[in-house]
């Protein structure tokens, strides 16, 4: 049987034995089948061998000096470099094997002196077919497992348009109907405390004039409390055109941190992004049933203009910031008295700014950490997350925006997030 050279290239096959008449042997009944035969007298010559040409087939003897066949199978199995070449054990027909032990180390067949030519080849060929078939396989466990996370991030990308074109029109609608009621009331409370001013010092001018009021006014003044009420009036309009600024700073960062007309890159102030981000999530940060309003502590570096896609990168810093929360809030009882989130930007060379979140909530287990940017990969409690923040972010750093994106994190000393990208896009 002639191995058939229009299917295979030629073969390398390594033929360890310790007895050169074998080597001789097995080496032209092998070449005259038109593999190539590369010999080792011994394992150490064999184990060699391998590291210099990784060969498709090894005939290992098994009773050998120094390193019997055994050894020098559990080695090669040991090595990833060699770990998947096949390899068939040989020996004497008369000597004790025990084939038993030759497969627990990784053999695949077992041949036996004297040689059959053709028995060999057929057992040869049938491992190097077997080891095309597992090769083909790995190959289309790996295309299908690429098309699978090709798919993931096709789903994670049209999930994220989706989210951001909806959250935009929310956004900036909401600050629409937001912002023409609150423009009236804060137009009209200059007008309204003029009136007021006015009102009160026709009052004085009464009391100037009329320093002795019927009884009836008496009385009516003191239940209302007139002297109090003249003093508090103006606290009361300072107090209004205080909430009424509130208002209008809350609908400001909505329509900065929705951006919805804003698809292209844009130089933006990433500092003003984060405030407004943090506007945002004041109702997080306040004070709650079972711990302390959450400090945010801002170490900002002189930061020039970011080119990017702001409303994008709003995203991320809101899942990042959404996450320190959780983690804030999932750890109470095991932190620090005083939560706290540490935002720090600075440049780290001629193109590239660095922003860092980080927290003192619970931290992440190393298991988990290596999961994180994976799509749909949460461990909040269903109904609480989606396991898309972190890929979405990922995405939009990394593919986006040419960045990187990491975590460092401990159990119980919080997590850091760091995210770099350049301050400068490059031209696509």
């Amino acid at each position: 049987m002639h191995f058939n050279q229009t299917n295979y290239h030629k073969r390398n096959i390594l033929v360890v034995d310790d007895t050169p008449d074998n080597l001789r042997l097995l080496s032209a009944m092998l070449t005259a089948q038109g593999f190539e035969v590369r010999k080792a007298l011994n394992g150490k010559m064999a184990l060699t061998a391998c590291q210099m040409v990784l060969p498709d087939v090894i005939l290992l003897d098994i009773n050998m000096p120094d390193m019997d066949g055994y050894q020098v199978c559990q080695q090669l199995k040991a090595d990833d470099k060699t770990c998947e070449v096949p390899v068939i054990f040989i020996s004497a027909l008369d000597d004790v094997v025990d084939k038993v032990k030759a497969f627990d180390v990784g053999g695949v067949d077992y041949i036996a002196k004297p040689f059959h030519g053709a028995e060999v080849v057929l057992r040869i060929e049938n491992q190097i077919n077997l080891r095309l078939l597992q090769v083909k396989l790995q190959e289309k466990n790996f295309l299908l497992q690429q098309a699978l996370d090709n798919l993931k991030a096709s789903q994670v990308k049209q999930i994220q348009n989706e989210k951001m074109v909806a959250l935009g029109q929310l956004v900036a609608g909401l600050a629409h109907e937001i912002n023409n009621p609150i423009s009236f009331i804060y137009g009209n409370l200059q007008y309204a405390g003029q009136y007021v001013q006015d009102l009160v010092n026709m009052i004085e001018v009464y009391q100037q004039e009329y320093p002795k009021p019927t009884p009836k006014i008496q009385q009516i003044a003191k239940n209302i409390d007139l002297n109090f009420m003249i003093k508090d009036l103006q606290n009361l309009i300072g107090a209004m055109y205080r909430g009424s600024d509130r208002i209008r700073e809350i609908v400001r960062a909505l329509q900065h941190f929705s951006r919805h007309d804003e698809a292209e890159m844009k130089r933006v102030n990433i500092h003003e992004d984060i405030e407004n981000t943090l506007v945002m999530l004041q109702h997080r940060l306040r004070e709650a049933a079972d711990r302390p309003a959450i400090v945010v502590v801002k170490d900002y570096g002189n930061l020039p203009l970011i080119t990017c896609y702001a409303s994008e990168l709003n995203q991320v810093f809101m899942h990042l910031l959404n996450n320190a929360i959780d983690a804030i809030e999932e750890g109470v009882g095991n932190q620090s008295p005083t939560p706290q989130i540490w935002i720090h930007t600075e440049v780290i060379d001629l193109n590239m700014v660095k922003i860092a979140i980080a927290d003192n909530g619970r931290g992440i287990e190393e298991s988990v950490r290596s999961r994180l940017f994976d799509p749909f990969f949460t461990t909040k409690p269903v109904g609480k997350g989606s396991g898309l923040g972190l890929s979405i972010s990922y995405q939009i750093i990394v593919q986006k925006h040419r960045g990187q994106i990491t975590c460092t994190s401990s159990v119980g000393k919080g997590a850091e997030f760091a995210i770099e990208i350049p301050i400068e896009q490059p031209k696509r």
